[in-house]
């Protein structure tokens, strides 16, 4: 019973962080609001005015954003999300806060397993020289290939147990270095982790990596804040590495079928190109990942003619 009231509590915070922070990063004049020249002590809406914008009570939407209310209806998200400029995407996920603050929502899945397949593990192998690894849905590095680890330089330093994108992105000195854009990359790592956080707010594969984060980097804080769930990925990603220079390549995500919660990432480049070059060198100058076993394809017997 504890344990069904703290979860519950969890989803109600949830609720209410994300409403208190879209608010504050609406400003006036993105929904038409004139601003007078009085002190204003949020940059965003005031909770006064995000209520008329939506068409609900003052009074109701102050409940709602302190937690006392946590059955809003369809028609008052659908409102808010209107007045706060949401997207598609982050609509969505106040749907399903909402849901688990009224509890709707089915119960949560149990962790994901932090194993790998063997046969996975054989297919990254033959993606080589293509940069491959697998992750878990908190962005642990849980397979590879050896270009998919040497492709971010000095995070094979690191033990395999704490080998984890969200913490290289954040911890590692490399990182910015070897990230031109890494303000980007970084804002699209923390919004993914804060939409799992909010619909899965008790996860036990989250919880230790976000808390880690939250005291060792104060960036990872600030964005945390921001209570982002939508990031923008791009389809070509640039890199400085140490040891092959800049190279730009293509990279894909996907989930795995059967394996919830893990995704199967990798990067390609155009034959014949510098870049595909410089990504044929980084195969070439990684050793075999320890535990990553080699591809053994069956030799057959050609049938005599």
């Amino acid at each position: 019973m504890a344990s069904e009231q703290s979860t519950g509590r969890s989803a109600d915070l949830e609720l209410v962080r994300f409403l208190h922070a879209r608010r504050n990063q609406t400003r006036p004049e993105q929904v038409g609001l004139t601003v007078g020249t009085g002190l204003r002590r949020t940059p965003g809406l005031r909770r006064e005015e995000l209520a008329t914008l939506a068409g609900i009570s003052i009074d109701y939407y102050v409940r709602l954003e302190r937690g006392k209310e946590t059955r809003p209806s369809p028609a008052v998200l659908d409102a808010l999300a209107h007045a706060l400029q949401l997207d598609e995407a982050e609509h969505q996920h106040l749907r399903e806060l909402a849901a688990l603050a009224a509890r709707y929502a089915a119960e949560p899945a149990p962790p994901p397993s932090p194993t790998v397949r063997p046969h996975l593990k054989l297919l990254l192998e033959t993606m080589r020289p293509n940069p491959a690894y697998i992750v878990g849905r908190s962005m642990d590095l849980l397979a590879w290939n050896p270009g998919g680890l040497a492709l971010y330089a000095g995070l094979a330093d690191w033990p395999a147990t704490q080998r984890n994108l969200a913490r290289y992105l954040f911890l590692h000195p490399t990182a910015r270095t070897l990230f031109p854009d890494w303000d980007y990359q970084v804002r699209g790592c923390v919004a993914r982790l804060r939409a799992l956080a909010g619909t899965d707010p008790d996860a036990a594969d989250l919880t230790g990596l976000v808390g880690e984060l939250l005291v060792k980097s104060p960036d990872f804080a600030k964005l945390w804040e921001r209570y982002d769930v939508v990031g923008r990925k791009k389809i070509h990603k640039t890199f400085h590495h140490p040891q092959v220079g800049i190279l730009t390549l293509s990279g894909q995500s996907m989930h795995l079928e059967d394996t919830p919660g893990q995704r199967f990432g990798i990067y390609a480049a155009e034959p014949s190109t510098p870049d595909h070059d410089a990504m044929l060198l980084l195969d070439a100058l990684s050793p075999r990942s320890e535990g990553q076993p080699a591809a053994q394809p069956e030799q057959r017997q050609r049938p005599q003619p």
